[in-house]
């Protein structure tokens, strides 16, 4: 327990029996009255972010997310299996759980996967990986003013645009967070 005193951005809550980070607050002083505390508030599991408003020292309910350092080992049917790379548990993530990052990740990949209560809530990967181009159409250079754009295809499946210089084979870092292109890995 905590009060609305003591919040962090980054810190998560339980309210109502669901997870909301923190991501921003504010504490308010009026001239007449009470203070308050106004927050910004993103749910964990669903990402919505909503604006809560909460009287200044009323208590909050604080979750205990631990984060922890895991491998990506194989797919099996839907699900994911990860292994804890300080005691070698694995533990079987579900494909809503993984979400969007399913798309970056080969086997062996590194991750972060924040554990509340021993369920797995997401997985945090790296800012960019890289991919091997599988496949794309050749470059044809024609009148442009500024660069071109082509789809290709990497080795987890999905397309991303890439500059026309790109060749097939080649490995290329992709943003984990919007799937773009980010250069040629060395």
């Amino acid at each position: 327990m905590a009060t609305t005193n003591d919040l962090k951005n980054g810190m998560t809550l339980d309210i109502e029996g669901q997870l909301w980070t923190v991501v921003e607050f504010q504490h308010v002083k009026p001239g007449k009255g009470p203070a308050f505390v106004r927050t910004k508030l993103k749910s964990v599991l669903s990402g919505k972010v909503v604006d809560r408003t909460y009287n200044a020292g009323v208590k909050v309910d604080v979750a205990i997310l631990e984060k922890r350092e895991m491998q990506y080992l194989y797919k099996e049917g839907d699900d994911f299996v990860f292994m804890d790379t300080k005691t070698y548990d694995q533990m079987t993530i579900s494909a809503a759980t993984v979400g969007d990052a399913a798309n970056y990740m080969l086997e062996n990949t590194e991750a972060i996967v924040a554990v509340n209560e021993g369920n797995p809530l997401y997985i945090e990967l790296a800012a960019s990986v890289p991919l091997k181009v599988t496949y794309t159409e050749p470059g044809i250079q024609g009148d442009r003013s500024s660069g071109g754009t082509k789809p290709a295809t990497v080795e987890t499946g999905i397309e991303i645009q890439v500059p026309l210089f790109i060749k097939q084979d080649e490995i290329v870092l992709v943003d984990t967070r919007d799937g773009s292109y980010q250069g040629r890995a060395n």
